[in-house]
């Protein structure tokens, strides 16, 4: 894809080059305002394997371009078709949920083996978007990168600084490690939870990343092991299990040759300094040594186990600051655990509210009205995901108060959970916030 023509007198630093910040380099390509993407790294990447997209996302990309949401088709591995609109089936792992006779009751029946089925958790408003699919992390931004001119990408960026301009701009001045600057009307931060430009933004450490009393194992199953293990219809669709103070989940990638696994487990604290690790396959059974046979099965057959420190962000008293002008999006803006599966979701979300109102500005101080108008809108939506998706963690670990170890309460807090996230209306969000950009003049 060749570069815009710019129509506007101002020109962006988008940091970070990772899901959200191609998804906002590429809203912004429909409206040609001219940016430019910083990357730390030697090329484009992003860690980990499976990611999730609710139907809010999917919508989300629908409306910023029609080559987003066909990126996304791409690569995501889609369900059987009877459970296409199956977020995940939902089953107890913890072999101490059942009696002496090896079962448990859920909504009044009786004889529930532990890695039954109890209920299914189904996706709402999903309607004109194709199919709601997991994707692996990697393979998505490839095709993301696609979209975004070569042109526009500089790597090996890492900022560390920034100054205002010595020129009567306004403008912002960034400082990278390599001794290298840029100067930019404004700063979009998409660099992600340890994010420099939030650090800059706001100047103490309270608001950085704070552990959240979760870790995550994650791992691989080649799918041929996974059915050979589990069965077809476990393998190849999304499942949950229950636990005490840990759950699992699993999900087909990569087009269905592979079984993304992901094991939680509960911790008092993290010490280490680097929040992801090796460990030996003897420390992940010893956290799940009192599940059942299924969930044993699973975590036996996972290929290169990493253990994540899962952080999430302190609700952060604004997202943007005018002077210099900075915005932050996504996970640099509200880095949430991933226990509602809508962490990068919100992230595509931001991007359509923020790029469409960039684009309605025509000249570098509605670049303040627009980032303050984003703010007001997502700033409320997004940090109630961070408060939600910690408390849907200790839900799915038997540790929530109020509902314990309840299967029956468990469901039915699930299903009334997910709708504020999955039946938004992104167009009247954008409209409210076109509304208040509007107010502001």
């Amino acid at each position: 894809m060749s570069a815009p023509s710019p129509s506007k007198p101002f020109n962006l630093a988008i940091v970070g080059g990772g899901i959200t910040g191609l998804t906002l380099a590429i809203t912004l390509l429909q409206h040609n305002v001219p940016f430019t993407v910083y990357e730390s790294a030697a090329q484009f990447g992003e860690i980990g394997a499976g990611v999730g997209f609710g139907p809010n996302a999917v919508k989300a990309m629908m409306l910023i371009s029609p080559q987003a949401k066909e990126a996304y088709n791409r690569c995501r591995t889609l369900q059987w078709e009877s459970k296409q609109d199956v977020w995940f089936g939902a089953r107890v792992g913890d072999r101490r949920k059942a009696g002496e006779d090896g079962t448990f009751t859920h909504d009044g029946r009786p004889g529930f083996q532990i890695g039954d089925e109890i209920f299914e958790m189904h996706y709402s408003n999903i309607d004109g978007i194709g199919g709601v699919g997991g994707v692996h992390r990697a393979h998505f931004l490839d095709q993301l990168v696609q979209l975004v001119p070569q042109s526009v990408a500089r790597f090996g960026k890492r900022l560390v600084e920034v100054s205002k301009a010595t020129d009567g701009s306004e403008d912002v001045v960034l400082h990278f490690a390599d001794g290298t600057t840029a100067q930019h009307t404004a700063v979009l931060g998409c660099d992600g939870i340890k994010s420099q430009t939030r650090k800059i933004l706001l100047g103490s450490d309270e608001w950085n990343a704070v552990f959240s009393g979760k870790c995550a194992y994650r791992g691989l199953v080649p799918m041929a092991k996974a059915v050979e293990l589990l069965g077809e219809e476990k393998a190849m669709n999304s499942q949950i299990y229950f636990g005490y103070h840990g759950h699992i989940l699993t999900f087909p990638i990569e087009k269905g040759k592979t079984m993304n696994v992901v094991a939680f487990a509960s911790r008092k604290s993290w010490t280490a300094t680097e929040w992801v690790a090796r460990v030996p396959k003897e420390e992940l059974m010893t956290d799940f040594r009192t599940w059942g046979p299924t969930a044993t099965a699973i975590i036996s057959a996972m290929e290169r186990e990493d253990v994540w420190a899962l952080f999430d962000h302190p609700p952060a008293p604004t997202y943007y600051g005018t002077r210099p002008r900075i915005c932050l999006v996504g996970d640099a803006a509200h880095a949430t655990t991933p226990h509602q599966g809508s962490g990068a979701g919100m992230g595509i979300e931001d991007c359509y509210v923020l790029g469409n109102l960039i684009g309605g500005a025509s000249c570098a101080e509605d670049l303040d009205r627009a980032f303050q108008a984003y703010d007001e809108v997502r700033r409320p939506r997004t940090q109630k995901l961070v408060t939600t998706s910690r408390e849907a963690g200790r839900l799915w670990d038997f540790e929530l108060e109020g509902h314990g170890d309840d299967v029956d309460a468990l469901r039915r807090n699930m299903k009334a959970r997910m709708r504020w996230i999955w039946n938004v209306d992104l167009p009247a969000e954008l409209e409210k916030a076109r509304a208040i950009f509007r107010r502001l003049a």
